[in-house]
Formats: C-alpha cells, sequence, structure tokens
C-alpha cells in the first residue's frame, strides 16, 4: 500500500501522529513582556489544531531570556511561575485540542540576538554577522561555564515542556543560531573542546540532546532541526551533516528536520544573503522537486537510522505523497501555506490542491542578479524579502488575535507595521527585564 499523508506514523519513543502533516516552527512573537505564553498562543494553535494539522512543532521557545530571537518569544529559563506554567499547559491544550500532537520547539539565538535586545550576545567565536543595517551587534565568546549552563537549560525547559503537557520537544541545531553556530567553521572559531573538529563542534548538541533525554526519559519525543548545508562556502557542508546523522544515530530521536541556510544566508525563507549562496553539488533525484530541500534528503536519508521532516516548498498533494513514498521523507513540513490557509491540513487530505497563487505571486520575487551587499538592487530585495518574513509574522498575530489572515495586506505596508511592532515589544520587554 503507498503512503499517503492522511496516513499516522508511530515513533520510536510511542508517540503517534495521526497525519503525516507538520505544521513547521515560525515566530509568533505572542508572548508578554515577561516571555509568558498567552492567550494569543491558545487561539493560534487551536486554529491551526481545527485546521486538521497531524503535529504541530511551536515556534522557538528560547532557553535565555537575553538571547531571544524577537522580544516576543517565549522563555523557559530557571524556575517557573505557577502563571508561566499555566500559560504553558494551555498552550499544549490548544495545540493538541482536535487530536494531533505538539512538540515544543527549543532554542538560543546565540548571535543572532538583535541588538533591540542584547548588543553583545554569547555565541560560540567573537564573529560578527555579515548583514547590513545594523540589526545585530559584535557577540562575545561564551565561556566554558555558560556552555554548561546552555546545555542544562535545554534539559531544564525540555522538563517543563515535559510536565506542562507537550508531546516532546526539538532541538534547534539550523538557521544559524546558537547550536548552528557551534556546527559552523565560519562561527566557531574555538581551539578548545567545542571547536575545531566537527565532533567537538557538535558536542554542544549531543550534549544537548542527552541533557533532555536525561530530564525527561525515552518516552519523551525528542527531534532535532539540522541544515542540511548552511549555503556558505567554508561553512557547515553537506558532508558535515551527514556525518553529523551519524552521531545523531546513536541517540533514539524520534525525527530529524532537514532545513538549510541561516541570517546571512536565508534559504529557508526562500530568501537569497547579500553574498552568492554556495550550493554543492548534490544529485538530483530523477523526478522533478518542488520542495527546497529535498535534493539533500535522499542522500541524508541513505544515512538515517530515523525517520526524516522536509520542510519547505511543497505545494501540491502529488509531490507530498511522492515524497513519503519514496522514503525521502517520512513527515511533510508546512509553514507559509498556513499563515494564510490555516484549514489547509484538511483540504489536503480530502483531495484538494492549496491555493498559494492568490498569496504567492503577490509576494514573489524576481530574479536579481547579485550586485554585491550594498547595491541599491540588492537592498530593495532584501528589504522585500524580509518585508514577507513581516508580512507572514503579521498573519500569525492576525490570527493569534481571533481574525482571518489578511491576503490583501501590502508587502512594504507589512514591512512598516512589523517594524514599528517589534520597536514596541522591544521597549516593553526591557521595561519587564528592569522591573525583574
Amino acid at each position: 500500500m503507498p503512503i499517503l499523508i492522511k496516513d499516522p506514523l508511530t515513533l520510536a519513543s510511542g508517540l503517534t501522529v495521526p497525519n503525516r502533516l507538520v505544521k513547521a516552527a515560525m515566530t509568533e512573537g505572542l508572548a508578554d513582556a515577561n516571555n509568558h505564553a498567552t492567550a494569543k498562543h491558545v487561539t493560534l494553535y487551536k486554529t491551526w489544531a481545527e485546521g486538521g494539522i497531524g503535529l504541530q512543532l511551536t515556534g522557538n521557545v528560547q532557553i535565555s531570556r537575553r538571547h531571544l530571537e524577537r522580544p516576543g518569544n517565549v522563555v523557559i529559563e530557571g524556575e517557573q511561575s505557577n502563571e508561566a506554567r499555566a500559560g504553558l499547559a494551555a498552550y499544549a491544550e490548544a495545540a493538541k485540542s482536535a487530536g494531533g500532537k505538539v512538540v515544543m520547539q527549543l532554542s538560543h539565538a546565540g548571535r543572532q540576538t538583535p541588538k533591540s535586545v542584547n548588543e553583545t550576545p554569547a555565541a560560540p567565536s567573537s564573529v560578527e554577522l555579515k548583514m547590513p543595517g545594523g540589526v545585530f551587534g559584535m557577540p562575545r565568546e561564551i565561556t566554558g561555564e555558560e556552555i554548561a549552563h546552555v546545555i542544562t537549560g535545554f534539559g531544564a525547559a525540555a522538563k517543563v515542556a515535559q510536565d506542562t503537557g507537550f508531546d516532546g520537544v526539538q532541538i534547534h541545531a539550523a538557521h544559524g543560531y546558537l547550536v548552528s553556530q557551534f556546527l559552523s567553521p565560519l562561527a566557531n572559531r574555538r581551539s578548545d573542546e567545542w571547536g575545531g573538529s566537527l565532533e567537538n563542534r557538535a558536542r554542544l548538541l549531543i550534549d544537548s540532546i542527552k541533557a533532555v533525554k536525561t530530564a525527561c526519559g525515552e518516552k519523551f519525543s525528542v527531534s532535532v532541526k539540522l541544515n542540511s548545508t548552511d549555503f556558505q562556502k567554508g561553512g557547515f557542508s553537506h558532508q558535515d551533516c551527514l556525518d553529523v546523522i551519524d552521531m545523531l544515530n546513536t541517540l533514539g530521536l524520534d525525527f530529524v528536520e532537514i532545513s538549510g541556510g541561516n541570517y546571512e544566508q536565508p534559504q529557508m525563507a526562500g530568501i537569497e544573503g547579500a553574498e552568492p549562496k554556495f550550493e554543492e553539488d548534490v544529485r538530483e533525484s530523477t523526478r522533478a522537486r518542488e520542495a527546497y530541500f529535498m535534493k539533500y534528503a535522499r542522500s541524508i536519508q541513505v544515512r538515517a537510522q530515523m525517520p526524516l521532516l522536509v520542510t519547505g516548498g511543497f505545494r501540491t498533494v502529488a509531490a507530498m505523497n511522492a515524497a513519503l513514498e519514496s522514503g525521502e521523507a517520512a513527515l511533510i513540513g508546512l509553514g507559509r501555506p498556513l499563515c494564510a490557509e490555516p484549514a489547509l491540513p484538511n483540504k489536503l487530505i480530502s483531495g484538494q490542491q492549496m491555493s498559494a497563487e492568490s498569496w504567492e505571486k503577490k509576494l514573489k520575487l524576481g530574479p536579481t542578479r547579485f550586485l554585491g551587499p550594498n547595491s541599491p538592487i540588492n537592498l530593495i530585495k532584501g528589504l522585500n524579502g524580509w518585508g514577507q518574513q513581516g508580512w507572514f509574522c503579521l498573519q500569525i498575530k492576525r490570527m493569534g488575535a481571533g481574525y482571518t489572515p489578511d491576503l490583501d495586506l501590502g508587502v512594504f505596508k507589512a514591512f512598516r507595521q512589523y517594524t514599528a511592532e517589534e520597536g514596541k515589544a522591544a521597549e516593553a520587554y526591557h521595561a519587564a527585564l528592569t522591573a525583574a
């Protein structure tokens, strides 16, 4: 019998997801000034749950309040108040309200913490992001004692997630956040046991997984999000990814999510970075692919002893089912489409196609030749690209407030509105941090 998106899947931990469609992790920005989950998370995740999704991955929940991806992140650090735990429990319950499952994504932003949060964030090495606009400051090299605190922080946060009703956690080791930074030779210039060889650069990831397993036991779902490549010459390569997969094979993970890129080369968002993309020679499948990272998934699946979740670019049921049937993916991740069509999973499972044209054509970037990071054309393209990100973030906020997506919202209007709202959130964050 062919494997279809409607089919359930039981994972190594014993967790059974009712279908193969996964809501990918997308930043929500809905936490209060104290970085606690709110009623808006409940409304948002209940909306997605009712849309028929089999598994929801939360937006990145941070383990350090001084290292956020944006001011509105949920944070689990230190002792959690009864109020904070109640917010998380309501969040989990809403995500599972229609029979699906929910996994909390845990992260530490490292040097990708904006200046509005922390001007000198901790990172593997003091290597500044190559991005225009002065959004990110020069990071400082994290100490060995702080690294140990990060590892215990992943374990402690996972235990809180388990206690408040989440079905598992995913450690974010992709997209240029702290664990991904340690994996990258460009960001990690250390000469101690945390740098140099891939075994050393992967130590933070491996030790963090072990800390979560120790805290939560084998029956709690643990997964990892990993770059197939950073798309940067001299960065975390596809061969590095394959070798890390070998290390992960022994750790009893439920699945690995395959992605790629970082803020300097944001391929995960369909945006080109300021420098030319470095793409390795990886053999394509003989059939056409519509998903961004599927061409890497085949070589990864040969090495992986756990299921793969592949996210990014799927637009047809036929391509999703073909990826499942070929064994190149066991789970199909959906991100941006769920910001425009939250009920999409039910439609796909019933045989309908997604109606992406109404929003994708509006947002689609035309081809732009690389003219250098400061060229007017490249800057306009970058503004449009990050404006798209703002557009999707605002749709998430609308759904959290109980409204339907606004598909007529313009990209540049979205960019302005998003930027203004993030500024206000940063002010509220710092006021709460000072008062704590």
